[in-house]
């Protein structure tokens, strides 16, 4: 009888903490989520104990159809996070915060998705600004707005799908499945840390002139906004562990932790924030320091004119994080089709072919497909069929199903590869493309 020896496919990366995967990519597994205990203690921080004792990672062959997939005990992963830098690790930040949110409480039925999804986003972005710092928390938040929009703008903004709180009857949740419960779920706690105010202490409008220029004043305001709103999450876990609920239940709680604000409550928008379909009735603010570099480049490509293209040059990146790059394609994206020549100029200078990671690949194929680049149609059917993750391979299919010059070869292969890819994706993939 044989016997599989599995001690080389997996790592230890912390007191609590084993990565499994295939034996080829577990150092680099190792190495992506090294950070994985620093966001457990955080996540501690901000939720209360962790409970599971262990918290591994498993890393999934490429056809999962998901980021992350939370378990007690034990995280799903996708390889499509192995990015070389660490820049895709929000994503075990994400997973980790359902260990609380979604796990210890979770949603009565998948009406309340945004209770699960939209708590674990604000810790994971909390976790994630304790590592790295506060402008890089509402650099993501905004980049997560972005996300909110498209998913509005493919659904329509009248759809009941993007409704906060949504009526699932006779509907399969995976057809409903978007960014909408995250993003617009984030959004409203974003918004009501912002509106709730002091934790106890509050400063002093004298306070801030005292400081020595605005970044340390929006600093310190921030500090005072979100740890209120953190105690509150904090008591919520604690009041609803073990227990599954509904969005009345959680707004309840949320009146009788903040009694004596009742009446800043009830100047929220309930009905549209949480019932009402298209974006909420209110964006919260947010520092733009990060983005405002990702703007600026992208304004530049998209208003210039073929006489202004020999000004760009790789130097516009050169103090780009990946997280900033990718954030100047989606940017790019929103104002797709780009001309060609502004394509193949944008690769001429970036090369962005070149680069392996998951996101701005995704992003700038994206671009390319739109901007109806016949050059980029084989890197984008690559990258549709070698990975299974539905946040990619969707939206690659239907841009390719829409250029006519790839139209048919997009439908020819997923009927070629459909049998190999998880039955969610194929069937979804199926249903945008109209041919199941």
């Amino acid at each position: 009888m044989q016997t599989y020896c599995c001690i080389h496919n997996r790592r230890q990366i912390g007191p609590r903490t084993l990565v499994w995967s295939e034996k080829e990519q577990v150092e680099k597994s190792a190495y992506e989520f090294s950070e994985t205990e620093s966001m457990l203690k955080i996540a501690e921080d901000l939720g209360g104990p962790y409970i599971w004792g262990q918290y591994d990672l498993l890393v999934l062959p490429p056809s999962f159809p998901y980021g992350g997939m939370e378990h007690p005990c034990l995280t799903f992963v996708t390889p499509t996070l192995l990015a070389g830098d660490k820049s895709l690790s929000n994503v075990i930040a994400h997973e980790i915060s359902h260990s609380w949110t979604g796990n210890l409480v979770t949603n009565k039925t998948w009406d309340h998705f945004w209770l699960n999804e939209g708590h674990t986003v604000y810790l994971e972005r909390h976790i994630c600004g304790r590592l790295f710092g506060e402008k890089f928390r509402h650099f993501h938040a905004l980049g997560g707005w972005g996300e909110l929009q498209n998913s509005i703008k493919t659904f329509g903004e009248t759809h009941p799908f993007t409704k906060l709180v949504v009526d699932l009857t006779n509907v399969d949740p995976d057809v409903a499945y978007s960014s909408v419960p995250y993003e617009k779920g984030f959004a409203l706690l974003f918004y009501l840390e912002q509106l709730l105010g002091g934790p106890g202490k509050q400063l002093a409008f004298s306070d801030f002139f005292a400081l020595r220029d605005f970044s340390s004043a929006f600093q310190q305001i921030t500090y005072v906004l979100q740890e209120v709103f953190l105690g509150f999450l904090k008591a919520y876990v604690e009041k609803f562990s073990y227990k599954s609920i509904t969005t009345d239940d959680w707004k309840d709680f949320l009146y009788s932790h903040f009694k004596d604000k009742v009446d800043t409550l009830n100047q929220v928008d309930w009905n549209a924030w949480l019932y009402s379909p298209g974006l909420p009735p209110v964006k919260p603010n947010y520092d733009m320091t990060l983005t405002n570099a990702c703007i600026a480049l992208s304004q530049r490509w998209i208003t210039g004119k073929e006489d202004d293209l020999n000004s760009f040059s790789s130097a516009d990146l050169k103090d780009f994080s990946s997280h900033q790059v990718n954030e100047f394609l989606a940017q790019m994206l929103q104002k797709a089709p780009l001309p060609l020549g502004h394509i193949k100029r944008m690769q001429e200078v970036y090369n962005f072919n070149a680069i392996n990671n998951s996101e701005i690949r995704f992003r700038w194929l994206r671009l390319c497909i739109q901007s109806k680049w016949e050059e980029a149609i084989p890197l984008a059917l690559k990258m549709a069929t070698e990975q299974g993750r539905m946040k990619f391979t969707r939206p690659l299919f239907k841009d390719l199903a829409a250029f006519d010059k790839s139209h048919d070869q997009a439908i020819r292969t997923y009927q070629e590869h459909k049998a190999c890819m998880h039955p969610v994706t194929a069937m979804l993939v199926g249903k945008d493309l109209k041919v199941d």
